[in-house]
């Protein structure tokens, strides 16, 4: 990078100082933009601020994304905070995924006094305490903030596939697990849904299903359960479900017409990058899908911000690199703006950091051979300029950045070295109870907060299966009963006579029928004299 050699001039300033010409006129000049623009701070010279020589951002170029980057304790997190409440000044509605748990003070006035107001004489600013409308997310639950969640269906195979790492063959599979299900009425919300229909696909019952559209071998579906259970591992299952989450809740501005803040609460949550990744893929997916091609707008109808980016890519498939640059070359059109915040430009993968329009660099550090390596790099990302870039980003104070924005015309202003306004909010988080007050005072509360499992693909294919087993075990016990009884009434014609009792040996012997006749005559005898009058014949 060249390094100037020119003697500032002085020139006019506000308040009748004078401040340096040449170089410093020229990158002020730059920023003069016609239409709305944020005031992001005041140009930095050759160690001198500037106040009279303001750095901004036009409005409607804040759709063509950016970068805020820099190492830990420099001031990007402020900075995020500072865009967002002039986003939401200017009607703007504003999405911030809060990693650390440190920027829910949006939504509360800043503190009088110190730093801030200094920082606010320095660079020319009128600051005044404000808070700024909020609502707090969570994803499904996990930590405080109204639970963010998403049906297995509207998340759909391609992203699925995506997010378990599957293979060509996999995804083709997955998609025809999706198709039998939504052909039969089962309903995917939840992780169980689809596990319990990749069971019942590669059981006896279930693999003809799909033999007339190619059938699912028994070692894909093997696959794709292994690959479910490490994604629930993560706290997938906290995110899958219902009340499904409209993203278009994002897209809200408060009553008195400021955009809404929607900050999503992720310090419990920092470990599980494959979860915070999958919401991000869902929500750009849903939005992209959802809302109309709008071309360029004088404000965007909305501006994401991800803080700790590089936690988004570490350790990201390919097929989910692929899906965020589309996404981000192709959500534009759709009037988002995207933001990256995070340490350095290469925690952001090459072909998306080609998209970012917008840079916010604060200092970098140079103490190791890979940080140097690093310096060298982000200082080729950047426009010819007359400052030392170098020496610049490794002298940079905390609130101070490096900045270079599209113009109005879509161009690259010239690199300006900056001191950053203050955030008018709270510079650090709210009070845990003031959170959770917040949380539950919100409309939405009521409508997300309380899970709902309703019948769907996994209670029907059990309840299914209990019917079957049932039924099963009724026709073996009937088969049983019978097999008894035909079993009953063969041993009682086999089985041998009883030997008769003495009496009824007697009874039965020939002598003893013979008396029997004999004395039954003599009665009858007897009997018939008495009756009919005859007397016993004498001799």
């Amino acid at each position: 990078m060249s390094q100037s050699t020119d003697s500032p001039e002085p020139a006019a300033a506000a308040g009748g100082q004078t401040e340096p010409d040449g170089p410093a006129a020229a990158i002020a000049a730059g920023y003069a933009f016609t239409g709305p623009a944020l005031e992001l701070g005041a140009l930095l010279w050759d160690g001198t601020c500037l106040p009279g020589r303001q750095i901004r951002v036009p409005l409607s170029m804040l759709n063509r994304h950016g970068l805020v980057a820099g190492a830990t304790g420099t001031g990007k997190t402020k900075t995020l905070q500072l865009i967002a409440e002039q986003l939401s000044a200017n009607g703007v509605p504003v999405f911030l995924a809060d990693i650390k748990g440190d920027v829910s003070g949006i939504s509360a006035p800043g503190v009088p006094g110190g730093r801030a107001e200094e920082r606010a004489r320095d660079v020319g600013q009128a600051w005044e305490p404000a808070g700024f409308p909020a609502e707090f997310y969570s994803l499904g639950g996990i930590g405080p903030g109204i639970p963010v969640r998403a049906s297995v269906t509207a998340f759909g195979p391609v992203l699925m596939s995506k997010v378990l790492q599957l293979n060509q063959t996999q995804e083709q599979s997955l998609g025809l697990i999706f198709h039998y299900a939504d052909s039969k009425g089962l309903e995917l919300i939840d992780l169980k849904d689809l596990r319990a229909v990749v069971a019942f696909l590669v059981s006896d019952k279930g693999k003809p299903e799909l033999k007339g559209i190619g059938g699912l071998s028994t070692v894909t579906a093997g696959v794709i359960l292994r690959a479910l259970t490490a994604f629930e591992q993560q706290g997938a299952s906290e995110f899958f479900g219902e009340p499904e989450f409209d993203t278009s809740e994002f897209l809200r501005t408060a009553p008195d017409g400021r955009g809404l803040i929607s900050v999503l609460e992720l310090p419990a949550v920092q470990d599980k990058p494959q979860l915070f990744s999958t919401f991000l893929m869902w929500l750009l997916a849903d939005l992209y899908a959802d809302l109309p091609e709008v071309g360029d707008l004088e404000r965007p109808k909305l501006v994401f911000f991800f803080d700790e980016a590089h936690l988004l890519f570490n350790g990201a498939s390919k097929a989910f690199l692929e899906s965020i640059t589309q996404t981000v070359r192709l959500i534009r059109s759709k009037g988002i703006g995207v933001f990256f915040v995070t340490q350095t430009p290469k925690d952001v993968p090459a072909d998306v950091l080609a998209q970012l329009g917008n840079r916010v660099q604060h200092a970098l550090r140079a103490f190791t051979p890979d940080d140097a390596k690093a310096l060298k790099a982000t200082v080729r990302t950047f426009p010819n300029s007359p400052y030392d870039l170098e020496e610049l980003l490794t002298g940079l104070g905390t609130g101070e950045a490096v900045v270079t924005v599209l113009s109005e015309t879509g161009a690259p202003t010239p690199v300006a070295a900056t001191r950053l306004r203050a955030p008018q909010s709270l510079m650090g988080p709210v009070d845990p109870a003031a959170l959770d007050a917040a949380v539950k005072a919100s409309l939405l509360y009521s409508r997300y907060a309380e899970p709902v499992d309703r019948e769907s693909a996994y209670e029907k294919i059990t309840a299914e299966q209990a019917a079957a087993e049932a039924e099963a075990e009724a026709a073996a016990a009937a088969a049983e009963a019978d097999k008894q009884a035909k079993a009953a009434e063969r041993a009682a014609r086999n089985a041998p006579k009883p030997e008769p009792s003495l009496a009824q040996q007697v009874v039965g012997s020939g002598l003893f029928r013979s008396l029997a006749r004999s004395v039954g005559t003599q009665l009858g005898r007897e009997i018939s004299r008495s009756l009919f009058g005859t007397a016993r014949r004498r001799r």
